[in-house]
Order: C-alpha cells, then sequence, then structure tokens
C-alpha cells in the first residue's frame, strides 16, 4: 500500500510539472495570425510577440523565414523557420501538427519584415517532421521544409548549424520573430538577447518535458519568445543552437524559461535531409 502511495504521489507530482503550452494553433498561432493580419492592416503594431524585445533592422536575421499556415479546417495560423539552404528550412513539428490541428500548407515569407505581406514567398506542402515527434511533451519537435528555391540576398541568407558538444549554457543569444514594433513606425521582425539556462534549472519549470535535447534560456526580466515564434531561430551570429519549441502555458510575460530544440542534438537528422 506504502509503495502504491509513492507512485501516486510521484505521478501527481510530474503532473505538476510540465506546464508546457502544446494545443499551439488553437491556443497561440490562429488568434495571433488574426491580431497580425489586424495590426498590419491598421498600421497599429503592439509588441507583444518577441517580448522585451526591439524592432530588427530590414537586413537583419537574413535567416529568418516567417510562415503562414493553412490548417485542414481552413483557419490560417503562424510560425518561424530559419533558412538552411536555397531550398530547405528548419522549424518545429508542431507548426505542421498538433493533436488538434493538421496543416495543409506553409507560404514560407523571406526578406520581409512584415508576415502577411511583402517579401519572397514560397507555398509548400513537403514537410518532413522527425519521427520521434511527441505532440505531448514536444520532445524531437523539429522538421524540415522543402520549398521552391530561393535566391540569397542581403536581406535573405543562410544560418549555420551549431555541431558538437558545446551545451551553450551561459551564452547569450538571439532569438528573432515576426513581432510587432511599439509605435508602428517599424516593421514586424523583431529580435530579443537571451541568456541559455542548464537543463537542470530549466526541469524546475518543467520537469520531465526537459531532456537532453532540449535547449532553455531564462525568462529572468520578462524577456523571451512568445507563441507565435514558435519554429523560429535561436542564434549565436550565424550559428543556429535552438528552434523555438515551446513556453510556459500561463503564457510569455510572467519570467518562465522558454524551450527550443537543441540543434547540435538534431545536426545529423538535418544535414541528412539537406
Amino acid at each position: 500500500m506504502k509503495s502504491l502511495l509513492i507512485v501516486f504521489a510521484l505521478a501527481a507530482l510530474a503532473l505538476a510539472y510540465e506546464p508546457i503550452e502544446n494545443n499551439y494553433h488553437e491556443n497561440v498561432g490562429i488568434p495571433e495570425a488574426a491580431r497580425i493580419m489586424q495590426a498590419e492592416q491598421a498600421m497599429d503594431f503592439d509588441g507583444s510577440r518577441i517580448v522585451g524585445g526591439s524592432a530588427a533592422n530590414a537586413g537583419a536575421y537574413p535567416f529568418l523565414g516567417g510562415l503562414v499556415i493553412t490548417l485542414t479546417t481552413g483557419r490560417t495560423s503562424i510560425c518561424g523557420s530559419s533558412l538552411l539552404t536555397n531550398t530547405r528550412s528548419v522549424t518545429a513539428a508542431h507548426c505542421w501538427r498538433t493533436r488538434s490541428h493538421q496543416a495543409r500548407q506553409f507560404v514560407v515569407v523571406h526578406g520581409s519584415n512584415r508576415l502577411m505581406s511583402g517579401g519572397v514567398r514560397t507555398t509548400t506542402t513537403n514537410v518532413a517532421m522527425h519521427g520521434s515527434y511527441n505532440m505531448d511533451t514536444l520532445a524531437n519537435d523539429i522538421a524540415i521544409i522543402n520549398h521552391n528555391h530561393v535566391g540569397y540576398t542581403n536581406a535573405i541568407r543562410n544560418i549555420g548549424l551549431a555541431s558538437g558538444s558545446n551545451q551553450f549554457a551561459g551564452t547569450w543569444a538571439n532569438a528573432a520573430g515576426f513581432g510587432a514594433a511599439n509605435d508602428g513606425s517599424t516593421g514586424s521582425k523583431r529580435h530579443v538577447r537571451l541568456q541559455v539556462i542548464t537543463n537542470a534549472v530549466c526541469r524546475q519549470t518543467y520537469g520531465g518535458s526537459i531532456i537532453a535535447s532540449t535547449l532553455c534560456t531564462s525568462g529572468a526580466g520578462g524577456v523571451g519568445t512568445c507563441g507565435g515564434d514558435s519554429g523560429g531561430p535561436l542564434a549565436v551570429g550565424n550559428t543556429l543552437i535552438g528552434v523555438t519549441s515551446f513556453g510556459h502555458i500561463d503564457g510569455c510575460r510572467r519570467g518562465h524559461p522558454a524551450g527550443f530544440a537543441r540543434v547540435t542534438s538534431f545536426e545529423s537528422w538535418i544535414r541528412a535531409r539537406l
């Protein structure tokens, strides 16, 4: 009887952790798509995506790609991606599939400060998710997008992949996404500087959802990625170290860590698909 109680206690503890947002399209992507569309049409940017960040210059983060997603329900959602070659980009697997929603197509947007208009826009239905992607825990939350050839320009350029055993703990890195400028005077591409934390620290918030192939950044000071930035880059210079995967179910402004797919863990999987 005592051992049974211990099992139940451990199960309850596990449930008390792991408060990740895993119903992305319903809770984040669809409402964010509607908000951004309205904001772009009204030229009234309210700064509610990359939190605590600032507007990026037009030529900054040339590897950042936006994703305008058409779901099989006909609704629109959004994500981010990173350009790896002229015909391949990497994103989060949950941008393509969650328990509740399946994408029908991606429109990949390169070289634009806005998401819903401008830039080089390619449409694709060819997305390869990681074979061990878990839609509940978001383990192995990574996917490769196959798209038409995108030429490199000053505003469009690929990014390199992190390799080796570097855990990057303590490293400062930049996350980028299609957020919004506070005063409407600049485009919607935004960025923020974040510090990588150890997985041990991150487990204090998310428990068993944090595995070896997860990379986390601190949410100290209320800065970080928001859900609409899913699939986008976490980079050190021109090296991709993380693919934005999840935030806390309570939202992204409360100082919680953010979770990323650790690129060094998936480098060989990615390269095999380039």
